[in-house]
């Protein structure tokens, strides 16, 4: 029994977030824990977790922070090549991807407690 168009499509667009959030888990880990951190170490890392995302097909993806983590990841991939301090650059994907995880935190989260309009019908 072969699977459906849409079933397949589905798991394809799973794996390309599978691979985005691996790509990213994985640059965040290095530049993290890192003691001597160089260019040309970033850089083969940078290449080494690239060509593991160039294993899936890239994917339209609709929501809204599945495209900024897709807009990171690019944004991680534009720092191959580039003369930019290695200082300057670590400061730079980890603000980011702080920024990503505080807004996906946000929508998480909501302290419904808070909402004196939720208590009202107490009284």
């Amino acid at each position: 029994m072969a699977a459906s168009k849409k079933a397949v499509e589905n798991a394809n667009r799973l794996r390309y977030i599978r691979a985005l959030e691996r790509f990213h888990k994985s640059m965040i880990s290095y530049l993290v824990n890192t003691q001597e951190l160089t260019q040309e170490r970033f850089e083969k890392k940078l290449a080494n977790a690239h060509t593991l995302l160039q294993r899936t097909e890239a994917i339209q993806l609709y929501k809204g922070e599945l495209q900024d983590l897709q807009n990171f990841v690019k944004k991680i991939i534009a720092y191959h090549g580039s003369k930019e301090d290695i200082q300057n650059i670590k400061e730079d994907i980890l603000y980011h991807s702080n920024q990503l995880e505080k807004s996906k935190n946000a929508k998480r989260y909501k302290k419904d407690k808070h909402i004196k309009s939720k208590f009202d019908d107490w009284e």
